[in-house]
């Protein structure tokens, strides 16, 4: 099997990944309209002092919601995008609503994939780091990471500190940037 684009998983399988990433951005598009804006929530203090603090039209700022609500769904299905490319990779496999994202089959890896680390609040902090300390704990050969896909910088690191007032460390329990987890899973 020659693989055109990547070494790590079929070209078939990459082709699927992306036709599933074209339809959701089809499906975003197409799930959203003036109509359905109107029937969702909406918080029209937030609305009214942003057209008014910012000179922008009230068509103006219901196409700029409609357009972030499409991309908040898109940046979704970039996660999802993500688990698919590293869960056919072979050994891997994706958790399907498990409580992990990514996992070896034998169990010697378990991974939650954020792709934006710094949307996450201490409470969701804490619950992760104790979902993947469970993980480690459950399994004594593994290693437990949180991957962070839009990270600034390269890294691997032991993931300790503090967080809500309490001290958290575990031997192995990391925090990777997406670059690295790619290498470690793709060589």
């Amino acid at each position: 099997m020659t693989n055109q684009y990547l070494q790590y998983i079929s070209d078939e399988h990459l082709m699927q990944c992306v036709s599933t990433l074209y339809d959701a951005y089809v499906k975003a598009k197409s799930n959203i309209s003036k109509k359905k804006f109107y029937k969702n929530k909406v918080d029209t203090f937030k609305l009214t002092f942003d057209a008014s603090f910012n000179s922008i039209s009230e068509s103006d700022l219901i196409k700029s919601e409609i357009n972030r609500q499409i991309d908040k769904s898109i940046n979704n299905s970039i996660g999802t995008f993500h688990e698919q490319i590293l869960g056919g990779i072979e050994g891997y496999e994706i958790g399907n609503l498990s409580g992990y994202d990514i996992k070896a089959k034998d169990n010697t890896l378990f991974a939650d994939i954020k792709n934006k680390h710094n949307t996450m609040n201490s409470s969701s902090s804490e619950s992760l780091f104790q979902k993947l300390a469970h993980y480690a704990d459950t399994h004594k050969k593994s290693k437990c990471y949180w991957v962070q896909i839009l990270a600034t910088k390269s890294f691997v690191q032991k993931w300790s500190g503090e967080i809500n007032g309490k001290e958290y460390s575990h031997s192995r329990v990391y925090k990777i940037s997406g670059d690295q987890f790619y290498k470690l899973l793709s060589g």
